[in-house]
């Protein structure tokens, strides 16, 4: 049976100045940017102990971006091109780094996705390890450019599936691995939430938002199927963006919370709920029984603490549609979706995350 876990956090955390400034320079001393990982991956673990989680993740250290997993995975990709964004949500100001390049050749996979990862964390984690991935449908919304992509994959979808193939053969290891949290990264999905970027979806993929919620919807359930045992835990993780404290869509899971959460075959519904972009709570309605819902209400874009009585009242509202039983409690996001990290300090992830666990106690005990 799958574990509970009331404390949960999305996965990434803040680089050390240190770590950064060796990986600016890995080309020049590959193996010193390895010791560093290594340390400051145990010195991550152990603060996760030391603030009460019961489940633990190296922070994506050793990745440029919560993707880089997969791209630095598998040849295909070209990550000197990207596709262009016009439309800047947040209205941010500060350089975002491209997160990805495009495809531009047949997808090949070189080595295990997370081969490079999970030795450590099996050998160190103080307990149950949670591996995170970006969903399969990440990639044809941003990665595939048209007169290059389309030269090696007719349609968004073909590239979709092969994505799908790729990802189904190391998650069905990584759970056979002893691997107990396996989590699927999928902000695309906010995509079906928001008007201009449902428009966006018929202008630029050619195909009406619903028929591709239900497609996205299908591969990462062939995902889920894949990685599928008695004793893992299967989350997903929705967000409206987070790179660099800022965000590209709005809008609250109403659009899509009859498909999205009566057809996931999720165990875990990891839910942005930080602020008002989010929407409200009657969503959750949709939730069937027996599936927890993690209510993501800490903000890991801003330093501010949220008031822990408001944090309980809000949980307790959740708790209207879904039981308190199969609830959980979060930031929205990652703290670091890219390794520029968001606009806070380390002091500050580490308060957010002790608030999360104060929070879990004081709500469940």
């Amino acid at each position: 049976m799958a574990a509970q876990y009331r404390a949960d956090h999305v996965g990434s955390l803040l680089r050390p100045p240190e770590l950064l400034e060796a990986r600016r320079n890995e080309g020049k001393d590959a193996p010193r940017v390895h010791e560093l990982e290594d340390r400051y991956i145990a010195g991550v673990l152990a603060k996760q102990k030391e603030l009460g989680f019961e489940i633990f993740t190296d922070g994506e250290l050793r990745r440029r971006n919560f993707m880089s997993d997969f791209t630095d995975a598998v040849e295909g990709f070209d990550m000197g091109d990207a596709v262009a964004r016009s439309w800047d949500a947040s209205g941010a100001k500060a350089p975002v780094s491209s997160v990805t390049g495009i495809v531009s050749a047949k997808l090949r996979q070189a080595r295990p996705l997370t081969g490079h990862e999970v030795p450590y964390l099996k050998a160190h984690s103080p307990g149950a390890i949670k591996m995170t991935l970006p969903s399969a449908t990440q990639f044809p919304a941003i990665a595939y450019k048209k007169g290059v992509s389309d030269k090696v994959y007719d349609t968004h979808s073909a590239l979709l599936w092969e994505i799908v193939a790729i990802m189904k053969t190391d998650l069905a290891k990584l759970a056979g691995e002893g691997v107990k949290y396996i989590q699927i990264d999928a902000p695309r999905y906010s995509y079906f939430m928001d008007e201009k970027w449902r428009q966006w979806i018929r202008e630029e993929m050619k195909v009406e938002p619903d028929a591709l919620l239900d497609e996205s919807i299908r591969a990462d359930n062939a995902c889920f199927h894949a990685a599928r045992r008695p004793s893992v835990t299967l989350a997903i993780h929705l967000c409206r963006g987070n790179n660099r404290s800022h965000w590209y869509a709005e809008g609250g899971y109403d659009a899509i919370a009859d498909k999205l959460f009566g057809a996931m075959e999720a165990d875990r519904f990891l839910l942005e709920y930080d602020d008002e972009r989010s929407g409200t709570f009657e969503p959750l309605r949709f939730v069937p029984r027996g599936k927890t819902v993690v209510l993501g209400l800490i903000s890991s874009k801003r330093k501010e603490l949220e008031n822990p009585d408001m944090l309980a009242r809000r949980i307790e509202e959740a708790s209207r549609f879904v039981p308190p039983e199969n609830l959980a409690v979060s930031p929205q996001c990652g703290f670091a979706s890219t390794m520029e990290g968001n606009l806070l300090t380390e002091d500050d992830q580490w308060a957010k995350l002790r608030l999360v666990v104060e929070t879990a106690k004081r709500a469940w005990g």
